[in-house]
């Protein structure tokens, strides 16, 4: 591929690549076809955010993981999420994804259940928390902070991330993109519109991260919280409304070798 070299060509490239890669055959080997399987707004967003968190590694493996753990759920994650009893880890026994263990399965649900049944569900946890500064990093924090506060294992905290000690927050990006963008594509869910599409921040990772290097959209060497912001603040510039939508294209381009 050869480089743009100004930012017309620059737009052109991303414009192209977003529509090349985002449509619903996208859904096909990707991790967001596990909430696609439900149609109540709860399972969504508790399906969504437990894959998310596992989201990492080979996508296959991904699925695979998050297979075994919906079948351990009966397949109705809100429900499992909502009713859960200690004795109820019986169900995670022996899940494991990398270094997340059925340990942390059962904290994760614990965590889970005190936000639905004390906090009005996840979407008041992060709609809630943007609203008092219009920050989406105010969301992020006030979702950990949900962890935080709750008893549970050191290790399990380590699952969310600390945007303030530099994380890019990869995963928990991808996932308000999910539940914040449109359904336009009939990928995203559009599902929590008190957020807007412009608030977003980029899902940064290996692949987005080096393709948007190589374009000169991101200047910072590692990937972390600054480098995030630093990305997305390019990327306003093609799309100031919508522009995560350029996380198609970066990592379109990146999974399939284009650059």
């Amino acid at each position: 591929m050869i480089i743009p070299q100004s930012k017309a060509e620059l737009q052109e490239l991303l414009d192209s690549r977003y529509k090349r890669y985002a449509k619903k055959l996208f859904l096909a080997d990707d991790p967001i076809q596990i909430p696609h399987r439900f149609s109540k707004t709860e399972d969504i967003e508790v399906a969504g955010l437990i894959t998310a968190t596992i989201a990492w590694g080979n996508r296959k493996s991904i699925l695979n993981s998050m297979n075994r753990l919906l079948n351990a759920m009966s397949n109705n994650p809100y429900e499992f999420a909502i009713n859960f009893k200690s004795s109820d880890s019986k169900y995670l026994k022996g899940f494991v994804h990398r270094t997340f263990n059925e340990n942390d399965c059962a904290a994760f649900i614990q965590v889970l259940k005190s936000i639905y049944s004390e906090q009005g569900g996840l979407r008041s946890v992060f709609v809630g928390a943007y609203n008092r500064n219009k920050s989406i990093a105010d969301s992020i924090n006030a979702y950990r902070d949900c962890f935080v506060n709750a008893d549970i294992p050191s290790r399990t905290l380590k699952h969310t991330p600390n945007i303030i000690g530099g994380s890019a927050a990869k995963r928990l990006n991808m996932y308000l993109r999910w539940m914040v963008r449109p359904s336009t594509e009939g990928i995203d869910f559009g599902l929590w519109t008190e957020i807007p599409t412009s608030a977003l921040l980029i899902p940064l990772d290996v692949h987005s991260g080096r393709v948007a290097r190589t374009l000169g959209l991101l200047q910072r060497p590692q990937n972390d919280f600054k480098a995030v912001e630093e990305l997305t603040a390019e990327l306003r510039q093609f799309d100031a409304n919508d522009p995560i939508k350029y996380d198609f294209a970066l990592f379109g381009m990146g999974v399939n070798g284009e650059i």
